[in-house]
């Protein structure tokens, strides 16, 4: 998690660096609540992405549902306090994305066990040419046998209201499962399953799409209690008894 913050114009605002000193123009500003709540239609991934991928992660079980293959987006103007992904908030932070590493996603997905993609970042919802162009590729290759997970720091609500984007429906409509909503600090729960405030949902898009409002996925399982916590303390019951 992030320690500190880089400002726009470089000058560091704590004990943590999201670039190399001599990248002075680049790197996330502070967060602040003033600017990541856009009106409807004001961030648009179209003109906004540079088609940069922070990062790609194959055979990974932490980003949702099952063995999964990740690509991590760069670019996002929410800018939650504490994100933990902090250091590619730029657009610029990264590399290209490529045929090449389409094409190896497409041949990590081929393999039996691997369940499905899921597209974080940054913002997903704002690198759209990127991963539409990746999801109709999935779609292609693999129909619906192989599923689609997303992130978002958009809510449900803001992605439906009228005049935002199209390009936003149209990669929810490849989606199966998003979990919406910016990360909030003061929210904050660990026992959460794949998600890191209260406030965020784990979505099933298509069937939120079909009755007009949201269905949580079927399979959300919260922990009630911290584990490693609760083993703790029965082992040192178990030394108290003997």
């Amino acid at each position: 998690m992030s320690q500190g913050f880089i400002s726009t114009n470089g000058a560091a605002t704590g004990g943590h660096r999201d670039f190399a000193p001599e990248e002075t123009g680049r790197g996330p500003g502070v967060p602040s609540p003033l600017t990541n709540n856009p009106k409807a239609g004001q961030w648009d991934g179209r003109k906004l992405s540079r088609g940069i991928v922070a990062d790609y992660k194959r055979l990974v079980m932490t980003d949702g549902e099952g063995i999964r293959c990740s690509i991590y987006v760069s670019g996002c103007p929410f800018r939650c306090e504490n994100c933990y992904n902090a250091s590619i908030w730029d657009f610029q932070a990264g590399h290209p994305y490529t045929q090449e590493l389409e094409d190896r996603i497409v041949k990590d997905l081929s393999l039996s066990y691997v369940q499905g993609i899921t597209f974080l970042g940054g913002e997903p919802l704002l690198n759209t040419p990127t991963l539409i162009r990746l999801a109709k590729r999935v779609r292609q290759e693999f129909g619906h046998s192989k599923d689609i997970w997303c992130w978002t720091g958009y809510t449900w609500e803001e992605l439906m209201r009228p005049g935002e984007t199209p390009d936003k429906a149209e990669l929810l409509s490849y989606v199966d499962i998003l979990v919406d909503g910016r990360y909030i600090e003061t929210e904050k729960n660990s026992l959460l399953q794949f998600r890191g405030s209260a406030n965020q949902r784990i979505i099933d898009v298509q069937r939120s799409l079909e009755t007009g409002e949201i269905v949580v996925w079927p399979k959300l399982h919260d922990q009630t209690r911290f584990i490693p916590e609760h083993y703790s303390k029965e082992r040192e019951q178990e030394q108290a008894r003997g």
